[in-house]
């Protein structure tokens, strides 16, 4: 019965999420919003427009795709995909280079949809929950380092040499009388141990250094800006995303990556940030004890914010599980 083949379009209903992030994207101003490449050169051949990889880019994001490997594969075999990018096909390194080049535009994407969802009045403007949760980095525990275990490792290296230097001249006082002319085999595995072990000193006395320099408590060698985090959030080496959630529809008004270890001290700055995109002067919030601190609770009462946080309980009777 049918005539002429169906389109692509016929596929992708009209509330289908895929035709808002094609309106959204197109409405948005990516030079404004620190995109390169938005306007071609005159001369050689044009590149992939940001704004098709921006909307692929926020498909994954919703989605729950973030490899870019896995978003090419998208490309060719997912109908929603075909659609919003109109049949294009970049590949991964092409998705990866643009993720990490317009690392800082993203964040000025995010606001103008919240600002948007704040002309569409989805924000009650009125109550916030404040949480944070942990993600892991590529950094190995093994390349994290505090001012702590280097300091311990250095003494316990300067305790080890001292011992081998002791048994290398025992040894050579056990020579004398009888006549050696050098060290034994197992002076030599000594003197290489003692070559090792003086060669990690050195590295760590490094990295020591170079906390003292910059002031940190930590530093990671693959991660530079990764840090060690709790134990209790089983993340090892990572981040601390903070989010503040309006209470009306349960959309983020505010997000931020850091990397302080604790929660303590960040429910100021994260509201404070919230209050100013939902344009408010006094606005409520509530998080959990992690976040109690008292000189950030000061702060936030100066803010307009009003804080419920509860207290923590500590002392003998939790170590006697009381509570």
């Amino acid at each position: 019965m049918l005539l002429l083949p169906e389109t692509v379009d016929d596929y992708v209903g009209p509330d289908n999420p895929v035709r808002f992030i094609d309106a959204f994207v197109d409405g948005l101003d990516l030079t404004g919003a620190g995109f390169g490449r938005v306007a071609p050169k005159a001369t050689g051949r044009p590149g992939y427009d940001p704004a098709d990889l921006l909307k692929l880019y926020i498909y994954g994001y919703l989605n729950r795709v973030r490899s870019s490997r896995r978003l090419e594969a998208e490309t060719h075999r997912n109908i929603e995909v075909i659609w919003l990018l109109r049949h294009l096909k970049p590949d991964f390194k092409t998705i990866a280079d643009f993720r990490r080049d317009n690392r800082a535009a993203f964040k000025a994407v995010f606001r103008e949809f919240v600002l948007l969802c704040r002309q569409l009045d989805l924000f009650g403007r009125e109550l916030l929950a404040v949480d944070g949760t942990r993600i892991k980095a590529v950094n190995n525990k093994d390349r994290n380092f505090t001012r702590g275990a280097l300091t311990k490792f250095i003494r316990e290296a300067d305790e080890k040499l001292a011992d081998y230097m002791k048994r290398l001249d025992e040894g050579d006082a056990d020579e004398e009388p009888a006549g050696g002319t050098g060290s034994d085999h197992g002076g030599g595995k000594l003197a290489e141990k003692i070559a090792a072990i003086q060669g990690k000193r050195d590295r760590h006395k490094a990295l020591l250094n170079e906390l003292d320099r910059t002031g940190e408590d930590q530093i990671s060698l693959t991660d530079p800006d990764a840090r060690a985090m709790a134990r209790m959030t089983k993340v090892g080496v990572g981040y601390n995303v903070q989010l503040a959630v309006d209470v009306k529809h349960k959309l983020i008004a505010e997000q931020d990556v850091c990397n302080q270890v604790l929660d303590m001290g960040l429910l100021a700055p994260t509201v404070e940030a919230a209050m100013d995109t939902l344009d408010v002067e006094r606005i409520e919030a509530v998080a959990d004890r992690g976040y109690f601190k008292i000189e950030d609770i000061e702060a936030c009462e100066k803010a307009g914010i009003t804080a419920y946080v509860p207290k923590p309980i500590r002392g003998p009777a939790v170590r006697e599980g009381f509570f």
